[in-house]
């Protein structure tokens, strides 16, 4: 359950960063001397980050951060928090991408869509403007959440991103919307449009968090999926507006309910519900074979 008193920071910045390692060590230590713990990525391209704490903490990195020739003009994302539980540890690693797609001189900061801010995504909305958001997030984030009328991009790993071309080639002309969690991803994967020929393409600024946050429960259906211990999150879910779209994996009742197959070789991640939970070993399989495997697993450790 979340806490008002804790609070995780999501947010990213495409910049060149000429000593990556040192950046990471600098990040290392800032994160441990504030009591932080979450994931940051650094790169020559800039950097990426989910990070927890409490109120002070967390407000006490964003001042710091306003102090460096690189970062002091992020924009931060921000929610409740896990009481410091949202993640094990804290992991700051170096990367050749800060979001990986392996598609070489995808750069934004010399190819990117245009900005949509979310108020004026919202009034193409209300106004009934022509256009079309394409979804970039992968197929277990949009199971839970997503705008009306969206189209998916069809992909299961943000580095399978070469593979909407052929979905979207109709969609050339047409005005397009690029929408991820942050922002980070619509950054590469607006400006991959742009590179291969699409004509008319945004992104929503600062992502899908910010629209919710502004407009709960108005054109974005569902709760948004999260990379930390909270797994979903959701803005007003006790307005009648809100409305459950995931569905169990395993029998079709709507669920918001993420759950991993616990045969540890699978591990799975899809939506169930508790109905689906597998009476005899109170886990969840995503198959039969996973269970009987673990089953068969768990008694031969025990001869």
């Amino acid at each position: 359950m979340t806490n008002a008193d804790y609070q995780i920071l999501l947010f990213y910045k495409y910049i060149d960063i000429k000593d990556p390692e040192k950046v990471k060590n600098e990040q290392k230590l800032l994160c441990l001397s504030l009591g932080l713990k979450g994931r940051i990525i650094v790169a020559s391209e800039g950097i990426n980050g989910t990070v927890e704490g409490t109120k002070e903490q967390t407000e006490r990195y964003i001042e710091e951060m306003d102090k460096s020739k690189y970062f002091k003009d992020i924009v931060y994302k921000k929610s409740f928090g896990l009481r410091g539980d949202a993640f094990p540890k804290l992991n700051v690693r170096v990367r050749p991408e800060i979001v990986t797609t392996n598609i070489e001189g995808l750069n934004p900061q010399k190819i990117t869509g245009k900005y949509v801010t979310a108020e004026e995504l919202h009034s193409w909305f209300e106004n009934k403007k022509e256009f079309y958001i394409v979804d970039m997030r992968n197929d277990y984030e949009y199971a839970s959440g997503h705008f009306a009328n969206s189209l998916f991009a069809g992909i299961h790993n943000f580095f399978d991103l070469k593979q909407v071309l052929p979905k979207l080639k109709h969609y050339k002309n047409a005005t397009i919307v690029t929408v991820c969690t942050g922002g980070i991803r619509c950054e590469k994967a607006s400006g991959f449009l742009v590179a291969n020929g699409f004509s008319d393409v945004y992104q929503l600024k600062d992502g899908i968090q910010t629209y919710m946050e502004k407009y709960p429960n108005q054109h974005f259906k569902g709760k948004l999926y999260v990379f930390d211990g909270r797994l979903t999150i959701g803005f007003n879910t006790s307005d009648p507006k809100h409305e459950i779209i995931g569905k169990c994996m395993l029998c079709g009742q709507k669920s918001e309910l993420y759950v991993n197959c616990e045969y540890d070789t699978c591990h799975y991640h899809f939506i169930a519900c508790e109905d689906c939970r597998d009476k005899e070993t109170g886990v969840f399989f995503d198959k039969k074979e996973c269970k009987q495997i673990y089953l068969q697993k768990k008694y031969k450790n025990l001869l």
